[in-house]
């Protein structure tokens, strides 16, 4: 019964545009591992020097670049197997079987790991292709090439299987507040475990201490995984891949048994598809009540000059409530709490445009059921978007509020923009995937980068690009949505 479930799970996931997508992305991170030999560019970190592109070294440095991303973004592909069979009815059906809770995770936690095991094999196949283009050496041992994806990445990716498994049956985690959490448990984490202490998660620091005494280098140099530029082409080493030993080994065996312990887990708190243990936001929501808040669409009458501003208001303030729909008086208190530490502190607006992230996440989303009866689509979009910049705006207000009194017109006109841009991307992806998750995975990676001194990236402060130009962007990623949208109706 695990191997029947897991078969069909990958089935079903290796069809979804987002396992190509993250796919293709592990490809182009297996060529960016091995850069040609004049490039000032690296992902594998070791100082001023890099590896003779052998066998060992190639799948070494693809593994564990593998292992890093495919933590983050796999994470996102695989978590949604429990919700699915929640939403599609399955789980009903499996229900009436003899099937058991620890069972049916395991089977989940199988199929996510067959789904990253398939993105590791495009990796190693990746690895093999650039070694033989690089030419540097082009004899290739097969076992020296896939042992690293065997040993590195396997078992750190059975983790972040076994992750997605658990934040699917604890309550608070199922929702879009777990696709954050993982998000800042692996910036925290994949910084932290690079340096090789406590459990190797990434093997990194097997593979360095190894590396370390081929160089022969004893002045210490930075180590680790992501992109960076060097001034100078980088000093080359032959490596002899001696990293396997008695102790690594066994962390790899350590690493797998907390990842059938972890997705063994959620069985403590999985309701096994019982409609009286379901989530209670998924039984709120089947459950018929009366609204508490009538929205009242404008009525599509010829647009004169009298009805077209009191129509448009009324659609921008309906797009409004269905965005802040189920909004709790905690959230308000904490963006008040925000806002208030802002008017002392400048640099908060960066905590302050962080907050309301998952509700950005809902446009181009969440208007399918309430605003699909307008029969305008383009203005129905325009006030999605405006919806999205007054939310923009009332979570970053003091702010503003503050530039604007001490005269800081050049921040003030970098809120404005940043204000535009925000829900222009959120409307975007939403309106292109259907799902909240890119908007959310790609935003946090960009605000991360951004709280790093990511100045020429801030569209926040004055410090960053001219806001003018990030005005001009905003506008053009929602003419874009409005021509994804037109192709897509003109489709039906």
């Amino acid at each position: 019964m695990i191997a029947a479930l897991a078969v069909a799970d990958f089935r079903e996931r290796s069809r979804r545009p987002a396992y190509a997508v993250v796919l293709l992305a592990a490809v182009a991170l297996g060529v960016l591992a091995l850069p040609a030999a004049d490039s000032h560019w690296q992902i594998f970190q070791l100082g001023d020097y890099r590896g003779r592109y052998s066998s060992v070294y190639a799948g070494t440095v693809t593994a564990l670049a593998g292992a890093v991303w495919l933590s983050l973004a796999g994470f996102y592909v695989v978590k949604s197997a429990v919700a699915l069979d929640v939403d599609t009815g399955v789980g009903q059906i499996l229900a009436a079987t003899p099937l058991r809770r620890a069972p049916y995770l395991a089977g989940k936690f199988a199929g996510n790991l067959a789904v990253l095991a398939s993105m590791t094999a495009a990796l190693a196949g990746t690895a093999l292709i650039m070694q033989l283009w690089r030419g540097e050496d082009r004899h290739v041992g097969p076992l020296a090439l896939l042992a690293p994806f065997v040993l590195i990445t396997l078992p750190a990716l059975a983790l972040t299987a076994a992750a997605a498994v658990l934040f699917e049956t604890v309550p608070g985690l199922r929702s879009g507040t777990g696709n954050i959490v993982w998000l800042f448990l692996w910036m925290t984490g994949s910084i932290g475990l690079q340096s090789g202490g406590g459990l190797d998660v990434f093997g990194m620091g097997h593979v360095i201490t190894s590396m370390r005494a081929d160089v022969g280098d004893r002045r210490p140099f930075d180590f680790g995984v992501g992109l960076v530029e060097r001034d100078t082409p980088l000093k080359v080493f032959s490596w002899s891949g001696s990293y396997v030993d008695a102790g690594f080994l066994a962390q790899r065996l350590v690493l797998l048994a907390i990842a059938v312990a972890l997705a063994v887990l959620g069985a403590l708190w999985f309701h096994r598809f019982d409609p009286a243990r379901a989530m209670p936001g998924r039984r709120a929501a089947e459950r018929p009540t009366e609204p508490t808040t009538r929205w009242e669409l404008p009525a599509h009458r010829p647009a004169t000059p009298a009805r077209l501003a009191p129509a448009g208001f009324r659609l921008v303030r309906t797009s409004l409530g269905v965005l802040l729909a189920g909004v709790s008086k905690w959230w308000w208190a904490g963006a008040l709490t925000l806002n208030l530490i802002a008017a002392v502190a400048p640099a908060m607006l960066l905590l302050c445009w962080v907050w309301p992230v998952l509700l950005w996440s809902r446009l181009g989303i969440q208007d399918i059921d309430v605003l699909a009866a307008y029969p305008r689509r383009r203005t129905r979009l325009v006030a999605t978007w405006l919806a999205g910049v007054l939310l923009t705006a009332l979570a970053g207000a003091v702010p503003l509020i503050r530039q604007v009194s001490t005269g800081d017109t050049r921040d003030a006109a970098a809120w404005l923009a940043g204000a535009l841009f925000i829900p222009a991307l959120a409307l975007l992806l939403g309106s292109l995937t259907r799902s909240p998750r890119p908007f959310q995975v790609i935003y946090l990676l960009w605000w991360y980068a951004i709280l790093n001194g990511g100045d020429p990236i801030n569209f926040m402060a004055a410090a960053g690009p001219n806001p003018a130009l990030v005005a001009a962007v905003a506008l053009t990623l929602v003419l874009l949505t409005a021509t994804w949208q037109e192709l897509k109706h003109s489709r039906r």
